[in-house]
């Protein structure tokens, strides 16, 4: 069994370190070279964590298929309409 040696990290890590990165670009004398790299290092962890969340996406999407839900509902709307229906029913 092969172990991969440099595993991707994951999208909580990614931003931490995009987020590293744009802090020494903002606040360090880095040369030239320096910049590009770590510029081209944020671009690469963007473009990871773009997949992750394309990937997530897509397994929510699925969920819901399976679950015959076509469409999201926005946070905290299915307990409004909970609450109007509740009191509607009291009168």
């Amino acid at each position: 069994m092969q172990t991969n040696p440099n595993p991707s990290p994951n999208l909580e890590e990614s931003l931490a370190e995009v987020s590293q990165l744009i802090d020494k670009m903002e606040h360090s004398e880095l040369s030239l070279e320096q910049s590009l790299e770590s510029f081209e290092r944020g671009i690469h962890l963007i473009k990871h964590c773009q997949k992750i969340l394309e990937e997530a996406e897509q397994k929510v999407q699925i969920l819901l298929q399976n679950n015959n839900q076509e469409m999201l509902s926005v946070y905290g709307e299915e307990s409004k309409d909970k609450d109007l229906d509740d009191d509607e029913n009291d009168n």
